[in-house]
């Protein structure tokens, strides 16, 4: 009888675990591929290859058997409007002194408009704001109450640093939120600015010169509402000698807005821009489908998964290879969510499932922006939002990144799966880049729900890798990926090991369950920012 019972319990215990949904590499290698072939050409935003990528997820929804929206589609309307600047477009520089300079459009400077309008003429000072951050709980006040009204802004990127007297100011070396180009230009449509322009160095944007270059060459995109008649970039050389042209040194006003006594700086600059740009008004859609949960309770609450489906999309006017594939960022997610999708049908969780295919996540984070304004499940019974964005395609690891789940009991959470799946926790290390303000889960966040983008050790790990393949081959493409960030290079590869990304979505499928099935909703850690936010 005992070996029976004994017996018995086995059989259970096989059962269950042959009913955890297991995320398998075929299914998402396919939608990989295809989501990054020329044919789709890079998924633009306002581009047929958009229109591509949301027919083929709605279709693969519907297959997989994810239920629709209450109207019956899987779509949700993002509408925005759309702004490319025009060729006969310039930029002219003038000093008090009288002095002239006329940067070139995209290696010295770029720039663009977000006012709505057609053509666009300003004659403008330029005033340098330090970092260009009001943030009262750092008692930090870079305007100092100065009528900003019809001036250009110019701003550092990054926020205030650290000091021996300060050292955990502004999150110490990690990036907050005020230090964000988004957050920048936000502000300064707060202040009622002309306009304002970022000075561009590789550390303190944590990327290269051709990012901003390469978004500013594309047609850029927001939502509805108010925007700056002129925002963009100036290289550090470029600001240096406008500076320089005004009679300061870039240096020493830097070091100044070190300061939270720091005051605004007329640069004796004046701009004149005239912006010709066509303006178009579009429709784009986030895609969304839901497994319902299965406990009569838990069921009205929701974890949401999450994946930008758009990249850089096709530019006709590149020389070479014009389509913006965007492989890794992010057919990889959408990949990834829609071989997980296809588990999770078979097995629902008590707690409801909501997966999200996000809009012009490129342009500023659009998508994830109007879902959370108009969210298709509420927002007040959401538990969390895990995204994925940039996946690992080197193979399998012994540890997963989760920067960010420190903030809220997410942290907990992902422990727990992590050691019932035999992987450790990449090692947290500062937010030197801003990372955790760059993804769709960062909209999640600022709406009070716990998110983060869940990332692997590839990238945010302690570097060791259990390669199915090539070792030297494989770091090789990690190291090269940096090169092909928002590059038409980002392209798929049939010999990628794909071992690491099926583990990384089966360890974010394993969380989402964990976190769908515990009687609590998550919350956020005593004391984070995010923790006084109302859902």
């Amino acid at each position: 009888m005992r070996r029976s019972l004994i017996a018995l319990a086995a059989g259970l215990a096989l059962q269950a675990h042959a009913q955890q949904p297991v995320v398998a590499e075929a299914p998402l290698r396919a939608h990989l591929s295809f989501l990054a072939d020329d044919l789709c050409e890079g998924r633009g935003t306002g581009q047929r290859g958009g229109d591509l990528a949301v027919r083929y997820l709605e279709t693969q929804a519907a297959v997989i058997g994810l239920k629709p929206l209450a109207d019956g589609t899987y779509r949700q309307s993002v509408k925005m409007e759309g702004t490319k600047l025009l060729p006969s477009s310039f930029v002219r520089f003038t000093a008090d002194s009288g002095k002239i300079l006329t940067p070139a459009n995209g290696s010295d400077i770029v720039y663009g408009t977000f006012g709505g309008k057609e053509e666009v003429t300003i004659d403008a000072p330029l005033v340098f704001v330090g970092y260009g951050a009001v943030a009262p709980e750092e008692k930090w006040d870079d305007y100092k109450g100065i009528d900003m009204k019809g001036k250009i802004l110019v701003m550092m990127v990054n926020d205030p640093q650290p000091t021996a007297e300060e050292p955990n100011r502004f999150a110490g070396k990690a990036y907050t939120y005020y230090g964000r180009w988004l957050y920048k230009f936000e502000e300064a449509v707060r202040q009622g600015a002309a306009g304002a322009l970022l000075i561009h160095t590789t550390p303190s944007a944590s990327y290269a010169w051709s990012v901003p270059a390469t978004s500013f060459s594309h047609e850029r995109f927001h939502l509805a509402g108010s925007g700056n008649p002129i925002e963009g970039w100036v290289q550090e050389d470029t600001a240096r000698a406008l500076f320089a042209a005004g009679g300061f040194d870039l240096d020493k006003l830097r070091a100044d807005a070190e300061r939270r006594d720091f005051r605004p700086v007329d640069l004796k600059i004046k701009l004149h821009a005239d912006l010709k740009s066509k303006i178009r008004q579009i429709e784009q859609f986030n895609v969304i489908g839901i497994v319902p949960g299965a406990d009569a309770r838990l069921k009205s609450e929701a974890v949401v998964y999450s994946a930008h489906w758009d990249h850089l999309g096709i530019d006709d006017a590149a020389k070479g290879d014009h389509i913006w594939n965007g492989a890794i960022d992010n057919a990889s997610g959408v990949a990834a969510l829609l071989a997980m999708a296809q588990e999770a049908v078979k097995h629902p969780a008590k707690r409801t499932q909501v997966f999200l295919w996000p809009a012009a996540e490129e342009t500023g984070l659009l998508g994830s922006a109007a879902y959370v304004r108009h969210p298709a499940w509420p927002l007040d019974k959401t538990t969390a939002d895990l995204n994925l964005d940039s996946m690992n395609f080197v193979g399998k690891t012994r540890d997963i990144g989760v920067a960010g789940a420190e903030r809220s009991s997410l942290y907990e959470a992902a422990g727990v799966v992590a050691r019932k799946m035999g992987l450790t926790l990449a090692p947290a290390i500062p937010d030197l880049s801003g990372a955790y303000f760059r993804a769709d889960h960062f909209n999640f966040a600022k709406a009070g729900i716990p998110a983060f983008n869940v990332g692997s050790a590839v990238f945010s790990g302690d570097g060791y890798f259990d390669f199915v393949k090539d070792q030297d081959k494989s770091r090789a493409r990690l190291v090269a990926f940096k090169q092909d960030y928002h590059q038409p290079s980002d392209e798929y590869h049939a010999d990628w090991d794909l071992s690491g990304m099926v583990q990384q979505a089966q360890f974010t499928l394993n969380l989402g369950y964990e976190v769908a099935n515990t009687p609590k909703m998550q919350t956020w850690k005593a004391g984070d920012a995010f923790a006084k936010v109302k859902r």
